[in-house]
This record gives C-alpha cells, sequence and structure tokens, in this order.
C-alpha cells in the first residue's frame, strides 16, 4: 500500500522521473480505454454507423484494400509525397535556419518575410502550385514543402541562438577561426536542437498530406478519403487517418531513436 501510495505521489509531481514500466502500463491503458469509448460508441448503438463506424467494420476494409493490393499502392504515394518534400524542405532550411540565428545580417534580410509568409494557409497556394507546376506528383510535393520550410526555418534559428555564447568565447580564446567555430562549435551544439525540430516538423508534413492530395490526385491516403466522403464510405476515411497517424507515429519514433543514438549526450 505504501509502494502504491509513493507511486501516486511521483506521478502527482510535476518533472518528475517515472519507471519505465510505469509509462508503458499507463499509456496501453489509455489505448484500451480508447477503444473500449470507439466500441461502445459505434456497438452500442449511440452514434449510427453512418458517422462512425465500429472498429471491426474499419479492420475489414482495411484487410480487403490489403488483400486487392490497392492500400500499399496508396500508402506508398503518400509516404512518398510527404518524404520528399519534407526531406527537400529540411535540406534547405537546416543551413539557412542555422545561419538566420548565428549572424545578425541573415536574420534581418530573412526573417521578416519568413515571418510572413508562414502565416499564410498553404490552401491557399494549391491553385498557384498548379498553374505553376502542373498537376502530378511534384505540385502534392511542393504542398508539403512549402508548408514545412518556414516553419523549420524560425525554430532552427531559435536552436541556433540557444547555443551558450561560452561555448563561442572559448573556442575564440583557444584561437578558433570564426569558420571553425561556426562548423565545429556552434553545428553540433545544435544537433539536438535540430532533430527536435525535425520531429515536430514532420508531423506537421503529415498533417499536410490530405491538403496536397486534394486537387487532381490518383492514389494516396488522403485521396481515397476524400474519394470515399463522395460515396459515404465512413469507414473507409477512418482506415486512412488510422495508417496517417500510425505512419506519423513511426516516423516520429525514428527521430526520437535517432537523437539517442546520434546526440545521446544532450539527454
Amino acid at each position: 500500500m505504501a509502494n502504491r501510495r509513493s507511486l501516486v505521489q511521483r506521478c502527482l509531481t510535476p518533472m518528475t522521473v517515472l519507471p519505465r514500466s510505469t509509462m508503458v502500463v499507463v499509456g496501453v491503458v489509455m489505448w484500451v480505454l480508447f477503444f473500449l469509448i470507439w466500441v461502445g460508441l459505434s456497438n452500442g448503438g449511440v452514434v449510427p454507423p453512418m458517422f462512425l463506424p465500429t472498429p471491426t467494420a474499419v479492420l475489414h476494409t482495411g484487410w480487403e484494400l490489403l488483400q486487392n493490393g490497392t492500400l500499399p499502392m496508396h500508402i506508398w504515394a503518400s509516404a512518398r509525397v510527404v518524404l520528399t518534400g519534407f526531406i527537400l524542405s529540411s535540406l534547405l532550411a537546416i543551413p539557412l535556419g542555422l545561419l538566420m540565428g548565428t549572424f545578425p545580417v541573415v536574420q534581418a534580410m530573412l526573417e521578416p518575410i519568413v515571418n510572413f509568409i508562414r502565416y499564410l494557409p498553404v490552401t491557399a497556394f494549391v491553385p498557384l502550385f498548379i498553374l505553376w507546376i502542373g498537376i502530378g506528383e511534384e505540385q502534392r510535393v511542393a504542398v508539403i514543402l512549402f508548408g514545412t520550410f518556414f516553419q523549420q526555418l524560425i525554430m532552427f534559428s531559435d536552436v541556433a541562438r540557444q547555443v551558450p555564447r561560452d561555448l563561442l568565447n572559448a573556442a575564440y580564446t583557444l584561437g578558433a577561426t570564426r569558420a571553425s567555430v561556426t562548423w565545429q562549435v556552434l553545428a553540433p551544439a545544435s544537433l539536438p536542437g535540430v532533430l527536435d525540430a525535425l520531429r515536430v516538423t514532420m508531423g506537421w508534413a503529415w498533417t499536410y498530406l490530405v491538403v496536397a492530395e486534394l486537387v487532381a490526385a490518383s492514389s494516396g491516403l488522403g485521396y481515397i478519403s476524400l474519394k470515399a466522403m463522395r460515396g459515404f464510405q465512413v469507414d473507409v476515411i477512418f482506415l486512412a487517418i488510422a495508417i496517417i497517424g500510425a505512419l506519423g507515429l513511426v516516423t516520429d519514433q525514428a527521430f526520437r531513436f535517432l537523437r539517442l543514438k546520434v546526440a545521446g549526450w544532450a539527454q
């Protein structure tokens, strides 16, 4: 009883460290509660099947699409678009963002226009991308790139600004040049923050997927979701949403694992 009371007190203590087993149990319990509520609302007839399908209906639809081979094709089409747009955005945003956070002159040049553009809705640019790029995968990649690039710039810039000045001053004292300080001190010190920012913006990239596949797409999870909406196939919509969430969770855990391996010293 005393141990149980101590565990409850630790759970209610801010910023405390809990055993991994406790974290796993709490997570599993929350998932079980989620599915029990879903089953109660759908199977219990509280919400009509037209608006909320049962978990078994969603699983059955997923199994059918998996058997006829269409589901893997749509998953790969969406993953290819998201990953391509995200990688291109990151390759451009990481160096520019670190430069913005390091050199005030670069910040003065880029920050005003970046802060203006990053508040513009991505959906407003879809017609322009179609006019400029055309209809195809390139247009969908452009939506993902545009939606994440300017947000990444600000986040990477903030990461660079948070590097302690003592590290830079110590390097200058030891005779380092400005170029070596930038690449051998500031860049490694920014690595944990950069990986955290990539992890966050990867989630944003997945949220832009349906927007990217909104117009003239012939494959992808967003495409089958919009197509299912016209036919009131709510089970297909739930399936697409669940797969997007699962793919996002996989990429999130991949970045968490990468941070532990590459920048474990920053834990």
